[in-house]
C-alpha cells in the first residue's frame, strides 16, 4: 500500500499544507514544495492495543504507536511520534464487513525537524515563522482530535455522522491554585533565587485554553474554569503543564497528565496532584464529568434547579450544549465564491 499513500501525502502536501503555509504569514505567500519525496520505508507500527471494554458492538477501536522517518524531503530528516487511533465502523453484515474507516491522532504528535540546508534562510526577517510549530499546527487541524479523516467503504455509511460524532461528555476544569513550585527567576547571576511566573497550558485533543499570569508567586491561585468537548474515550487525557513567563524562553514547572476514563468513572474528582518531571510542587484540580441527554425532555428540570441554587445560577457556567452541523450551501452570490476561490 506505500506507494498509494505516498500518493496521498503528496495531494496532501500539496492541496492543504502548501496554502496554509502561504497563509501563515505574508513573506510565505509563494512558498511551495519544489519536490515532495517521503521515501520507501513506510511507517512503522510499534505496538497496537485494541479497546474490549466500553465500547459500542458495532465498532473496532484500535491504538497505533506509529513512528515515521522521512529522511528525503527538503527538510530532512524528519521524524513523527505519536498515538493514532483507527476506528472501523460501522461493523456490516455484507463484505467488506466494514462500512468505513476513520483515523486520528488523539493528542498532538511529536514532531522532530532538521531544517538541512535552510538554517540560513530561517534567519531572514519574516521567515523565520516557517517551523516546526507551523506545521504541527496544520497538521493539528486536520489530524487531531476532534478532526479526523474518515474514508467510507460502502455507499450507504452516513458519512457526516462518522466525520462528526456527538461528543460523549463535557469535562468542567476548575483550574485553581499550586503549592511550592520551583522558583525559576533568578537575580546576581544566578546567586539569589527568586520565585516564578507560573501560568498553565490546558490541553484536551485539539482544545487548548491557557491561564492567566500570577506573577512573583510560588504558591499561584488561579481560580479558572474551562470546558472541554470529549469525543473519544477510552484513550483521551486531560494534559496540563506549567511554565514561568520569561522575556526571552517561558521555563518549564512541571506537567500532568489524567485519564479521563477515570473522571467520568468518579463523575467528580477535587484533587492535589504532584507535578510530574520536576523536583517539586503540587496542583489542585477539581473535574467534573458531564453527561450529554440525547434529547431536551430533562432540560427543564435541569434549568429549573440552577434557578433554584442562586450560586450555581450566578456561576457563568454552561447547562446545555448546541451542536450544529452546516452541511452545503446553494445558489451563494458570485462575489461570495470568487472570493472562496482565492482563498483555497
Amino acid at each position: 500500500m506505500w506507494p498509494f499513500i505516498c500518493q496521498f501525502i503528496e495531494k496532501l502536501f500539496r492541496e492543504t499544507i502548501e496554502p496554509a503555509v502561504r497563509g501563515a504569514n505574508n513573506h510565505l505567500s509563494t512558498f511551495s514544495f519544489t519536490k515532495i519525496d517521503i521515501g520507501h520505508q513506510p511507517l512503522r507500527i510499534n505496538g497496537v492495543k485494541v479497546y474490549t471494554e466500553n465500547v459500542d458492538k458495532r465498532q473496532i477501536i484500535l491504538d497505533l504507536q506509529i513512528s515515521f522517518k522521512i529522511s528525503s524531503i527538503v527538510f530532512s530528516p524528519t521524524q513523527i511520534h505519536g498515538t493514532m487511533r483507527v476506528i472501523l465502523e460501522p461493523l456490516i453484515g455484507d463484505m467488506p464487513l466494514i462500512g468505513a474507516l476513520s483515523l486520528f491522532f488523539l493528542r498532538k504528535p511529536l514532531l522532530e525537524i532538521n531544517w538541512t540546508g535552510l538554517t540560513n534562510l530561517l534567519d531572514v526577517p519574516g521567515l523565520n515563522g516557517l517551523s516546526d510549530t507551523i506545521i504541527l499546527d496544520i497538521i493539528s487541524n486536520y489530524l487531531v482530535l476532534p478532526n479526523r479523516i474518515t474514508v467510507p467503504l460502502v455507499s450507504e455509511v452516513q458519512i457526516a455522522q462518522l466525520r462528526f460524532p456527538i461528543p460523549k461528555g463535557v469535562l468542567r476544569i476548575h483550574f485553581i491554585e499550586a503549592q511550592d513550585l520551583e522558583g525559576k527567576d533568578t537575580y546576581l547571576k544566578g546567586i539569589v533565587k527568586g520565585k516564578s511566573d507560573p501560568y498553565g497550558i490546558i490541553r484536551v485533543g485539539n482544545q487548548i485554553f491557557q491561564s492567566k499570569v500570577i506573577k512573583e508567586n510560588l504558591n499561584p491561585k488561579w481560580n479558572e474554569v474551562y470546558e472541554a468537548l470529549v469525543y473519544e474515550h477510552p484513550g483521551q487525557e486531560l494534559e496540563i503543564e506549567l511554565f514561568d513567563e520569561d522575556p526571552d524562553k517561558d521555563d518549564f514547572l512541571g506537567s500532568l497528565m489524567i485519564d479521563l476514563i477515570e473522571v467520568e468513572k468518579e463523575r467528580l474528582l477535587d484533587e492535589w496532584f504532584t507535578l510530574d518531571e520536576v523536583s517539586k510542587g503540587k496542583l489542585h484540580l477539581k473535574l467534573e464529568w458531564l453527561t450529554l441527554m440525547p434529547t431536551a425532555e430533562n432540560l427543564d428540570k435541569v434549568l429549573t434547579s440552577i434557578r433554584a441554587d442562586k450560586d450555581q445560577a450566578n456561576d457563568g457556567l454552561s447547562s446545555a450544549l448546541l451542536i450544529l452541523y452546516l452541511d452545503s450551501a446553494r445558489n451563494l452570490p458570485v462575489s461570495y465564491i470568487l472570493l472562496d476561490a482565492r482563498c483555497a
